[in-house]
């Protein structure tokens, strides 16, 4: 993927990223930015949508749907790799970036681990409903 590229792709960083991630990924061209500390939840969807950046967290609470669903949220990347593995972390997130054209993000809730990543659509409000008498929902 080109510079031009990861410009193409705006990111929103939750207080709970470690700051050399986000240092290393603005390095690499990255357009990553981060809201003060003390804003909620709701408060961080909020500028992920308005704003079209894609959340950057380690918080469990943005994977859930009805909590956080696409009328909300703009795409979430939920990192599963332990704060202590900075190295793994870096490497995984911008392979990430390089292999997936910017425009799949979007609307999805991007799990990344440290050998792989799952993607989900992020549901809306008329799916989750419509999915309620399902005991098992498969995402694509």
């Amino acid at each position: 993927m080109s510079n031009s590229a990861f410009h193409s792709i705006k990111f929103l960083s939750d207080e709970n990223i470690d700051a050399r991630l986000v240092k290393s990924l603005k390095k690499q061209g990255v357009d990553i930015i981060s809201k003060p500390k003390e804003l909620s939840n709701d408060k961080l969807a909020e500028f992920s949508k308005s704003e079209q950046r894609v959340l950057v967290t380690n918080d469990a609470d943005f994977a859930d749907f009805w909590s956080y669903p696409k009328e909300k949220i703009f795409s979430v990347f939920w990192l599963r790799i332990p704060q202590d593995k900075l190295e793994l972390s870096i490497k995984s997130f911008s392979k990430l970036l390089k292999e997936h054209p910017p425009n799949k993000f979007e609307g999805n809730l991007i799990t990344l681990f440290e050998e792989r990543f799952e993607m989900q659509h992020i549901l809306s409000k008329s799916e989750l409903k419509l999915s309620k008498g399902f005991k098992a929902i498969t995402l694509v």
